[in-house]
């Protein structure tokens, strides 16, 4: 700085800050000397202190002093109003929301300021969510439009409304306006129905439900019983029924065709032709060559069987036949071979009917050891050793399954104390069939203490057999049982643990071991008698195993096929 510019401003009678504010320095010492900060002078100027230059009452207030920069002296402009204001109110603004705390916690210094400006935010912010609260008041889609029936229907059908209450959601669509209604639904000029004949029915009854006129089911009962008495037709046989068009308004449909298998062997078919029904047999080839099976017995002569192919109901058959003559438990044993014949019927269309035991044979070394064929009108079993001789034979089993209890002392497994068991138990399923091990009179059928169900026959010669634990009785008081006859099913009643047979067997009112009882009595033959059923026999074991499912054999007119369209109008070769 330059020194003539030092020297003048310590001459100055006031020293002015930046911000236009006097002060005086009581100290002399801190006062500011004149020339302080310049150089270029040898001699030091006086100090003079605020207080010596001016006295309080003449310090008054001066302008700012100019800024000095680059050597020369420059007045600094002044802001425009507009900026000023603007950052001062931005300034402001900001220090008030750095210091001040909007939302403090209600928690701590309740009553304070700042607990009551959190109180005030809270509501203020309470206040604005509920004023912009959205409306849930309805707005008008459409215009809307009057209702009649017609677009009342329409609209119905298009809903949604459950099936079981009559909905008919997108399955029929209202009559549009160009839609005309008819004075008379027309009817189908031919309705197809197939109907079932049902456990007890009559083909009149049956008829009558699918709409048939009772002059027409009067005809066709005449028709069909030329062929086959109506009570013969099978319950659950179908009936493909044509009905016609209506004679007269209100009146039954005409019965155009009318079809069913009445046998086996026979299809039956009613039409109507030139106005009146006939009737037209169509008879089925059908095949009866007998069904045999054989095979070597293993660890079980029931699943050997099974393995080979035989029906259930056939083994077991074939395995109370045989129980009557060799136990099956020890004269029965792996190696030996087994021999059932069965009644079997094919027919051309491929349905198979399997019928009753015919024959029954046990087999040693190749020799045979029993032989049993069914013979007469009430399909008793004879042996072919002995139709000619009364001999005596165990009793037989009346339920297949194996022995679970034998005969004697025992802990009761209900009662927890050991007493008499006075029969044998056979595991069983519940409702296996229970037959009678021989023929006799049923003296007792009912409920029975601790049997439970029980039944009770009387074979004679002072032998009888009781069966108990049944789930049902099928037989009655009285009544006359042949060997073999079902009467009741395994079950659990009485005083029982699960379901089984309790087997009993008594001899002169009192029970014994039933596996002690033979009976004696054996159905014979005279001799013209035997001659035929050894020629009955015969001609079984002539039967090849299996023969009965070779190809079956029909008439050429059965497997002759219709010529087909196609085929007739292709070009034929020449040559």
């Amino acid at each position: 700085m330059c020194p003539g510019v030092g020297a003048r401003l310590a001459a100055e009678p006031t020293v002015a800050t930046r911000e236009g504010r006097l002060f005086k320095e009581l100290d002399g010492d801190a006062g500011i000397h004149a020339g302080e900060g310049y150089s270029g002078g040898a001699a030091q100027a006086p100090s003079l202190s605020h207080a010596q230059a001016l006295p309080d009452a003449a310090l008054v207030e001066s302008p700012p002093l100019p800024r000095l920069e680059a050597n020369r002296i420059e007045q600094e402009p002044a802001p425009l109003p507009w900026r000023a204001r603007l950052d001062k109110w931005k300034h402001d603004i900001e220090a008030w929301c750095h210091n001040v705390e909007l939302a403090p916690d209600l928690a701590a210094d309740i009553g304070s300021p700042r607990w009551y400006r959190g109180l005030a935010t809270l509501f203020g912010l309470s206040a604005a969510a509920v004023a912009f609260w959205p409306s849930f008041s309805a707005v008008e889609a459409a215009t809307p439009i009057p209702f009649n029936d017609r677009i009342r229907d329409e609209f119905r059908s298009q809903t949604i409304a459950p099936l079981a209450l009559g909905g008919d959601s997108g399955r029929k669509m209202g009559a549009s306006p160009l839609v005309h209604p008819l004075a008379r639904v027309p009817e189908r000029p031919m309705i197809q129905l197939v109907s079932t004949l049902g456990q007890g029915d009559s083909l009149q009854r049956m008829l009558q439900r699918a709409g048939v006129g009772s002059s027409d089911i009067s005809q066709v009962s005449e028709l069909v019983a030329r062929a086959v008495p109506p009570g013969e037709i099978a319950s659950g046989t179908q009936f493909d029924i044509t009905l016609g068009k209506r004679p007269a308004e209100g009146a039954p449909r005409a019965l155009d065709e009318l079809a069913f298998r009445a046998r086996f062997d026979l299809d039956l078919a009613i039409e109507r032709n030139d106005g009146a029904l006939t009737l037209v047999r169509h008879p089925i080839a059908v095949d009866e060559t007998p069904l045999r099976i054989r095979g070597t017995v293993g660890s079980s002569l029931y699943r050997s069987a099974r393995n080979a192919g035989a029906p259930v109901a056939a083994i077991q058959s074939y395995l109370r036949a045989v129980d009557k003559y060799l136990s099956l438990e020890s004269d029965v044993t792996s190696g030996d071979a087994f021999d059932l014949i069965l009644a079997y019927k094919r027919s051309a269309k491929g349905e198979r009917q399997v019928g009753e035991l015919l024959y029954a044979g046990v087999e040693r070394d190749g020799k045979p050891r029993l032989q049993l064929m069914r013979w007469g009108k009430d399909g008793q079993m004879f042996a072919a050793s002995g139709i000619g001789e009364t001999r005596s034979a165990p009793i037989g089993m009346p339920v297949p399954g194996r022995i679970t209890s034998r005969y004697g002392m025992r802990r009761h497994p209900i009662l927890g104390y050991k007493r008499m068991h006075a029969g044998i138990d056979f595991g069983a399923g519940y409702g296996t069939p229970i037959h009678a091990v021989s023929e006799g009179t049923i003296t007792y059928a009912g409920r029975h203490g601790g049997h439970g169900n029980y039944v009770r026959i009387n074979h004679g010669g002072g032998i009888g057999t009781g069966y108990g634990h049944m789930s049902r009785i099928a037989v009655k008081n009285g009544a006359r049982v042949r060997a073999g006859q079902v009467i009741g099913y395994v079950g659990s009643t009485g005083l029982s643990t699960g379901p089984h047979l309790h087997f009993e067997a008594y001899r002169a009112g009192r029970t014994v071991d039933p596996m002690s009882i033979r009976f004696v009595s054996r159905p014979q033959l005279d001799g013209k008698e035997r001659g035929e059923f050894k020629r009955r026999m015969n001609a079984l074991l002539a039967v090849e195993p299996g023969a009965a499912l070779a190809n079956f054999a029909t008439r050429e007119e059965q497997l002759a096929e219709a010529e087909r369209e196609i085929d007739r109008l292709a070009p034929k070769k020449i040559g």
